[in-house]
């Protein structure tokens, strides 16, 4: 990373179905080797199970679960005097989010089930419930975070 200067931040184009910003980051985070058309169809084949199982809109499941995984503070390494700190900081929301959409395809990915599209789809929806291994996730991070108070004062 460059000490000058930030890069700057890349506008992401909206996804052609939904038109939201949030989905087309999920869907680009969840391609691999460049084949975005197959990331595209799991995520859309997730949304229609999402829509068949709870017969409401699914981007208000998805943007719910979002919401519940993301994390608000985080612990950080912090070096002082010798010995290293894990300090406690507030999250940025850009990162922010992208911890919460990192933990959300991380626990669909090591779910038990047929599809990635169905593995997906049980995910979202456990998150947007509040149980499943993105929320734990979050969870273990903010627990972190409260065992380490004493260190706050360490903040930079």
């Amino acid at each position: 990373m460059p000490r000058r200067n930030r890069p700057v931040k890349r506008e992401v184009v909206p996804d052609p179905r939904y038109n939201s910003v949030h989905i087309a980051m999920f869907v680009n985070r969840m391609m691999r080797g460049g084949k975005k058309s197959v990331a595209q169809r799991v995520f859309y084949d997730a949304m229609e199970l999402i829509e068949s199982r709870e017969k409401t809109d699914p981007i208000e499941v998805f943007e719910r679960a979002l919401k519940n995984v993301t994390p608000s503070v985080e612990v950080k390494p912090r070096r002082v005097g010798g010995s290293t700190y894990q300090v406690p900081v507030e999250v940025p929301p850009d990162r922010a989010l992208s911890l919460s959409m990192r933990w959300l395809l991380g626990a669909s990915l090591s779910r038990n089930g047929k599809s990635m599209s169905e593995k997906l789809a049980n995910e979202v929806m456990d998150a947007a419930k509040g149980q499943g291994a993105a929320i734990k996730k979050r969870e273990d991070t903010h627990k972190m975070a409260e065992a380490n108070r004493a260190f706050a004062h360490y903040r930079w």
